[in-house]
């Protein structure tokens, strides 16, 4: 446990951020797995959900939660799914 006054703080800003992330993260793939679901089980509003998806992906992109290669990637596997 850290003794400095302004350690303590930034221990908690820590988890605050930490469990925000998270939380945006689940969010995130939360939103993939019902697009992918939904195109699997071959659901009316696949398309919807795909677009909802990879808004999802440059949300988390533009707030630094995920690598812009990774969204690029991510955006990339879902419309291959989606174009079948």
């Amino acid at each position: 446990m850290p003794q400095i006054k302004s350690a303590k703080k930034r221990v908690i800003t820590q988890e605050s951020a930490r469990q925000r992330n998270a939380a945006q993260r689940s969010a995130l793939r939360t939103t993939i797995k019902k697009f992918k679901t939904a195109k699997a089980t071959g659901a009316d509003d696949s398309q919807e959900l795909f677009q909802a998806a990879t808004r999802a992906i440059d949300m988390a992109k533009s707030k630094g939660l995920i690598h812009a290669n990774k969204a690029a990637r991510d955006k990339s596997r879902l419309a291959a799914i989606n174009n079948k």
